[in-house]
């Protein structure tokens, strides 16, 4: 089995790195491609796509895995591994970055502290790029900054047939607004123009602690403050269980800012004022200590499960049952700020007031239905307040998904878009086919 022009490796079942290869950070997938495709170029990409079509395979593209449905891992298929793809070239005079379609996020981070800069990216550093850019891109920069695909200058895309095309805002800009939040069953992106920005280095968090039974007092004087909140600054709310009150349930209000920490730290004064804490902590580190800090509590291995959800506000009954579920780890964050202003894309939900997430992570298969059924059920709990879903964050095999992470009229574009640039539907290891 071989594929004509292609430079890269090709691993198949029985080669050595044939598990690590077809492994995704969820560790609940697990299927077999017939054979898996690590690109070192674009022409590579090109080859395999030829090569999986002609062949008639399913065809999924990886970049980070990090899928909670482990969408590019294709039972029996071809998987196009775009990991080698993963220089990250930084210019500080023009503040842009050239980012191949395989890296991930912790590179293009390194690449632009050196200078002071950065991007939106999520925070979790093993996450790829492309991955979290074409569903839209949230982190701790975008109420300062907005989505990292609000960010993204232009696009190196393969599409179905093989055509290599820059995508831009003048360049087939109807593909432009598509990859902006659209995910990525129009192509195969091998490469992205990012804009940055001078954020420093500095980073700041604080939270204040609250037994659950006065954390609803807390969580309302915390919705009291998104008013006045500085665009540095995501305010984060939290229920779980953190070993210095003993493993119980708490909850906790807090924010997390980039740049002076002087300035970050004046907000504090507004936080403590709010309900009864019973403990507080206050951080400074660096930007990229903050980025990686959630890594191994997010590592691969684990068996995986999220649902979220979008608000538009936050009335006193979602707090209640935000709070509700204090067996289950839960977050609520701000939106806003320049995630509102952005310009008009593939991604909805702009207008959400804060974005819900509640997820976990095991070792025992025993324990997946239990698991999942808790997740579902907090969830639920907050389901009458929503407004929709953030595409990222799916993590149900079900049709009906998609119509929670788009608006109709951008899902009806968006299903006309995959018409013109994949017809023949190549890429449907993607939430948006067959909804």
């Amino acid at each position: 089995m071989t594929i004509s022009a292609f430079e890269g490796v090709l691993i198949r079942p029985g080669d050595e790195g044939y598990d690590a290869g077809r492994a995704v950070w969820n560790a609940m997938v697990d299927r077999r491609p017939v054979l898996i495709a690590r690109c070192a170029s674009t022409a590579d990409v090109v080859a395999a796509l030829r090569y999986g079509r002609e062949a008639g395979l399913e065809i999924g593209v990886r970049c980070g895995g990090h899928s909670f449905l482990g969408l590019p891992v294709v039972e029996d298929g071809l998987l196009i591994d775009l990991s080698p793809l993963n220089a990250v070239q930084v210019d500080p005079g023009s503040r842009r970055a050239r980012v191949g379609g395989g890296a991930l996020l912790g590179a293009l981070d390194v690449g632009a502290q050196r200078y002071g800069l950065a991007v939106t990216a999520g925070n979790v550093s093993h996450t790829g790029v492309g991955g979290l850019t074409l569903g839209g891109g949230i982190g701790w920069l975008a109420r300062a900054y907005g989505l990292s695909c609000d960010n993204v200058a232009s696009y190196e895309l393969v599409t179905a047939e093989g055509v290599v095309l820059r995508v831009s805002e003048t360049e087939h800009p109807d593909l432009f607004w598509g990859l902006r939040g659209g995910g990525g069953g129009f192509g195969v992106v091998t490469s992205f123009e990012f804009r940055l920005h001078p954020v420093g280095t500095s980073a700041l968090t604080a939270d204040l602690f609250y037994e659950l039974e006065d954390a609803g007092t807390a969580l309302r004087g915390w919705r009291e403050l998104f008013v006045d909140a500085p665009r540095q600054a995501t305010p984060v709310a939290r229920v779980g269980r953190w070993e210095e009150f003993g493993g119980r349930p708490m909850a906790s209000i807090g924010y997390v800012w980039v740049g002076d920490v002087s300035e970050g730290r004046r907000l504090l004064s507004a936080y403590s004022t709010v309900g009864k804490p019973v403990g507080q902590r206050v951080r400074e580190l660096s930007y990229l200590d903050l980025q990686t800090e959630s890594d191994d509590a997010e590592g691969h291995a684990l068996r995986r499960y999220c649902k979220g959800h979008y608000l538009r506000s936050l009335p006193d009954a979602a707090i209640d049952a935000f709070l509700a579920e204090g067996n289950n780890s839960g977050r609520m964050t701000l939106n806003g700020g320049a995630i509102l202003d952005g310009a008009d894309s593939a991604f909805s939900h702009r207008d959400a007031l804060v974005e819900f997430t509640t997820g976990a992570g095991w070792t025992d298969p025993a324990e997946d239905e239990d698991r999942i059924a808790a997740a579902r059920r907090y969830a639920a709990g907050l389901e009458p307040y929503t407004s929709g879903t953030y595409v990222n964050t799916i993590a149900d095999e079900d049709a009906t998904a998609v119509h929670r992470a788009y608006s109709p009229d951008k899902l009806a574009r968006l299903r006309a878009l995959k018409h013109t640039y994949d017809p023949e539907n190549v890429f449907r290891r993607t939430p948006l086919t067959g909804s």
